[in-house]
């Protein structure tokens, strides 16, 4: 019996896999069958591994080719179990050394030429490899991400015979390269490209500083959009630890495409005809959603009641908890979800809620109706709703003339001595805090608890809501680097808190 290494991934989690290939005499001809719960992806490997054979003039004995995938209680798929199911039957018949593949992971599908077709999850699976002292063997096009993993021992053939003569020490296959870091076309706005707008962009910092979640409410071409973009500007650079998670997810999802680690914090901005497995993730093979590709990163929402009501409400579990699980009838992945959602949202349906020149007779009535399309629990979880009011032209001409305003650098210092202070203090950012933690990180006077208190009974606040304005406070204080919250940064923060005002303030009353 034969015996090589392969995996499959759980979310991010990976479980390793035994492919075992038993030849078995007394047939007249061969009989190949794939066993151990493999989908039907992995099933037709059968063909595209016979058809492989035949291009390198190999074919199968008169006898029966048993394929175990071990263990066996586990759902097996994915084509990537192509190539590790082709070496152990060329090392069945002699013409691969078992001894040396059994040294390595192998993955990656065939094609029915003997080209070795690209695949998810390299990255991850090379990182798993170099954990375990194993080399991994990959396709030719997954090379540079594999590299990435700094795994000593990667082997990435084009053509399976680029495998056999690299065996054969007949042509020795070339450690791939890892591809540079490459940096997104966004990274050239600025915070600065946003004229005027001066309490949306300190809203914006604070955001920025603390990890908290914004809510922006203003008629169209007020700059939600712009401002929203250029959140990722001022957000501390991701951590070693954050670079790898993050590629991870991105391997897995088929989404890293050669371009290196991911180095810059995600920027995910969704249309509001996304589907919920679309947002959360999911799929036959339970893969990574827009929620956790934007992890430790920015998910934007834009015209957020335009979103179907049930997609939002996935938002609810993960903004807690800072992971989701996706749950199929074989399967159970978790992945990692923690990240800052920014949402933008228009007053009503045209938009121009309060300007009496532009908008329709239904209102307030239309903005009721629209505004109620997003549940009151959701919107309990965003810790900044700030109103965006539209900049008129003669403002636009004055700012444009004027000094520059503060380009993303310069927020970016304080919101790195914020989160700086935050990490020296309790190990985590603002956003994270709860329970005993927050009430020693925020650490109220009595003057200032009365004054919290007194505010959150006659907003009607919950007790969700209460600690929101804490962490608010604590990340303004934070951001003049004072030691104690004070009564001036609760009122700040309460100033960004609009529920129990009119759903979004005075504007819907």
């Amino acid at each position: 019996m034969i015996s090589l290494n392969s995996i499959i991934f759980n979310g991010l989690d990976i479980t390793p896999i035994d492919v075992q290939v038993q030849l078995s005499s007394g047939l007249a001809k061969p009989e190949f069958k794939i066993i151990g719960l493999a989908d039907r992806a992995v099933k037709e490997s059968a063909e595209r591994v016979r058809n492989a054979l035949a291009a390198l003039n190999l074919s199968l004995p008169p006898k029966k080719l048993t394929v175990n995938l071990s263990p066996a209680d586990v759902e097996k798929s994915g084509a990537h179990f192509d190539l590790p199911i082709l070496c152990a039957i060329m090392c069945a018949i002699g013409a691969l050394p078992e001894e040396k593949l059994s040294k390595y992971l192998i993955m990656g599908e065939v094609g029915l030429s003997g080209t070795i077709v690209k695949t998810e999850g390299v990255l991850p699976a090379g990182v798993w490899a170099t954990r375990h002292g194993m080399g991994i063997i990959c396709p030719a096009s997954c090379g540079p991400e594999a590299a990435l993993s700094a795994n000593p021992n990667i082997l990435a053939p084009q053509h399976v015979l680029d495998l056999v003569h690299h065996f054969k020490e007949l042509a020795p296959l070339q450690p791939p390269m890892a591809e540079p870091a490459t940096s997104p076309a966004e990274a050239n706005i600025d915070l600065r490209d946003v004229h005027g707008q001066a309490a949306a962009k300190r809203a914006l910092e604070i955001a920025a500083a603390g990890g908290h979640a914004m809510l922006m409410i203003g008629p169209p071409g007020s700059g939600k959009t712009m401002l929203a973009s250029r959140l990722a500007t001022i957000m501390p650079a991701m951590t070693p630890e954050e670079v790898l998670e993050t590629s991870t997810i991105y391997s897995i999802a088929g989404q890293l495409n050669g371009r290196g680690l991911v180095q810059n914090r995600p920027f995910r901005s969704v249309h509001h005809t996304a589907s919920a497995v679309a947002l959360a993730g999911g799929g036959g093979d339970a893969r990574p959603g827009e929620i956790s590709l934007a992890h430790n990163g920015v998910l934007f929402l834009d015209e957020l009641p335009e979103f179907n009501r049930t997609t939002l409400e996935i938002l609810r579990q993960p903004m807690e908890s800072g992971q989701i699980m996706i749950s199929r009838a074989r399967r159970n992945a978790t992945y990692p979800a923690r990240f800052q959602l920014i949402a933008a949202m228009n007053p009503c349906p045209c938009g121009h809620l309060g300007n009496a020149a532009m908008s329709c007779s239904r209102a307030p009535r239309c903005a009721e109706a629209y505004q109620n399309k997003i549940s009151g629990p959701l919107l309990d979880r965003i810790d900044l709703h700030v109103d965006v009011d539209a900049v008129n032209p003669w403002e636009m001409q004055r700012v444009a003339t004027d000094a520059p305003g503060e380009d993303s650098a310069t927020v970016r210092a304080r919101v790195i001595a914020a989160r700086a202070r935050q990490i020296a203090r309790q190990g985590k950012i603002n956003a994270y805090l709860d329970g005993p933690d927050l009430d020693a990180a925020a650490n109220l006077s009595q003057a200032a608890t009365e004054f919290l208190n007194t505010a959150a009974e006659k907003m009607g606040m919950s007790a969700r809501g209460y600690n929101r304005i804490k962490r608010i406070a604590r990340t303004i204080a934070d951001l003049r680097g004072a030691a104690d919250v004070d009564i001036a940064d609760l009122a700040e923060a309460l100033s960004y808190r609009q529920i129990g005002r009119g759903k979004f303030g005075t504007k819907t009353e």
